[in-house]
């Protein structure tokens, strides 16, 4: 029997594969950037043939180095950027326009709108969301209403909709299937989470054709097999899907209710299982379904930071004080403190729980003794902010105290940015050897499907922790901290 897995990871820069043994041993890796297109100010787009090639190239350069046959891999699992918008024509495959991708802000004046006529309550209550440009809905709704004859085309249902699960898993396929799950879809602004189906409702505010939305399945199961590719031979069951969030809760093994991870990759999500109850967040987080496995659906509350990483990028592409994303953990230690310098990351705006789409970075508490050092650790500390702000947020929705948290994500193995997140939160942190937990996730989640895993306890026994972190300031330093940054996130907040 094949007991190989192979993990798709399609994230926001670009796709990573992974080759797994049965035991989460990674035997093979491969990742290929792609271009990121800017059209205009707080516009983003990915161009899915793009996307589709470096996924390919991955695919490919993973299993060559893990000297392992396609036809040996026991099933496909994927992940994906979630709330990243495609429209294709259902006979030829072809997307009608550039993917809108979820930092995309075309829509906010859209979502202010529904905003003003009194739509907010019933989209919060209905989906776990706010009415944000984050999501897929009002997104769907621009390329509806932007793309020449779109609209028309899909009332006669030759369009079809999907987040890029749903691209994947089409042209895995060979065109056979339109489908995504419960995951992807419980990020759309158009998805009841509590009666776990598309909602008329929503779709009609939005103008959205019932006949483009994908197929809802759960999070692991066997959806069909490949098809057509050069790329893999035809019969490898496509086995697992979760959004990239979802799908590192969990690769992270946060399987019981309590349990929290954050993964700090282009932006920064922080997650916490709440079991079988879709618990209704009162300081701005998100109630979001964390996976649905033989028919039952585990929920979790969400809190989203749209810039981590990026902010370092920023630190290297215009600022240019860094020539390598890597160099800035050896800047930041070129300095014991940031000297008052404080770094608010708002650069796509801020997500939870301030939900501030006109917000504006800042870096404030300059003097002429700064430096690039300087503004290298208020970056890393301006990550850290935000996920502390969070986890308050989170600890007064769940009315429980965070025991620990569990890290991933590229930014993870920054142990500068490690060591203020744990003084930041008061709790120690844990990261796993193996810190690309969405593709793992999603490994898990076609393991289980096709055998290679009985169970949750199984996998359980497979996860390895590297390392652990623990807080080494007292409870007065980190309020002082945390007193500074909501200061600055205010004057972020008033220039817009």
């Amino acid at each position: 029997m094949a007991r190989f897995l192979l993990a798709i990871d399609q994230g926001t820069t670009g796709p990573t594969a992974l080759v797994l043994s049965d035991r989460a041993e990674v035997l093979g890796r491969a990742t290929h950037e792609f271009a990121q297109h800017f059209p205009e100010p707080g516009l983003v787009e990915h161009d899915v043939d793009e996307i589709w090639a470096s996924v390919g190239a991955s695919v490919r350069d993973a299993l060559r180095a893990a000297d392992v046959r396609a036809s040996d891999c026991a099933g496909i699992g994927i992940t994906n950027q979630r709330e990243t918008t495609v429209l294709w024509e259902r006979a030829s495959g072809r997307p009608l326009h550039r993917a809108i991708v979820w930092q995309d802000r075309r829509t906010a004046a859209r979502c202010a709108e529904l905003k003003a006529q009194g739509h907010e309550a019933l989209f919060r209550e209905r989906t776990g969301l706010v009415l944000d440009p984050y999501f897929s809905g009002t997104k769907l709704e621009w390329l509806l209403d932007h793309v020449p004859g779109a609209r028309a085309r899909a009332e006669r249902g030759e369009l079809a909709f999907g987040t890029i699960d749903s691209v994947l898993v089409q042209r895995l396929s060979g065109g056979a299937l339109h489908l995504t799950d419960v995951t992807n879809a419980s990020r759309t602004l158009l998805y009841d989470l509590r009666a776990e189906r598309w909602d008329s409702e929503l779709c009609a505010l939005l103008r959205v054709p019932s006949s483009v939305l994908p197929e809802v399945r759960s999070s692991s199961e066997v959806y069909g097999h490949t098809r057509g590719l050069e790329l893999l031979p035809d019969g490898i069951p496509i086995a697992g899907i979760a959004g990239d969030q979802q799908a590192a809760l969990f690769g992270q093994t946060c399987f019981a209710p309590g349990d929290a991870k954050c993964t700090y990759g282009t932006g920064a999500f922080l997650l916490l299982n709440t079991g079988r109850e879709a618990m209704r967040s009162q300081t701005g987080l998100l109630t979001t379904i964390a996976w649905r496995i033989g028919g039952v659906t585990t929920y979790a509350l969400e809190g989203s930071s749209f810039v981590a990483g990026s902010a370092v990028q920023w630190l290297r592409d215009q600022l240019r004080i860094i020539k390598t994303a890597g160099e800035v953990e050896a800047l930041a230690r070129q300095v014991e403190s940031t000297e008052g310098v404080v770094f608010v990351p708002a650069l796509t705006g801020l997500g939870a729980p301030h939900w501030d789409p006109v917000a504006r970075g800042l870096i404030c508490g300059l003097t002429r003794g700064s430096s690039a050092a300087h503004i290298a650790r208020a970056t890393l500390e301006g990550i850290a902010f935000q996920i502390a702000e969070l986890v308050e947020a989170m600890q007064t929705d769940a009315q429980t105290p965070l025991r620990r948290l569990r890290v991933d994500g590229g930014a993870a193995m920054n142990d500068l940015l490690m060591q203020m997140q744990t003084d930041l939160l008061g709790v120690p942190i844990d990261r796993p050897s193996l810190v690309e937990t969405t593709a793992l996730g999603a490994a898990y989640l076609a393991g289980l499907a096709v055998g290679v895993f009985e169970n949750s306890d199984a996998i359980a026994k497979v996860h390895r922790i590297e390392r652990s972190f623990e807080p080494l300031i007292g409870a007065p330093e980190r309020e002082q901290h945390m007193q500074r940054w909501r200061v600055a996130v205010r004057r972020a907040r008033s220039q817009a």
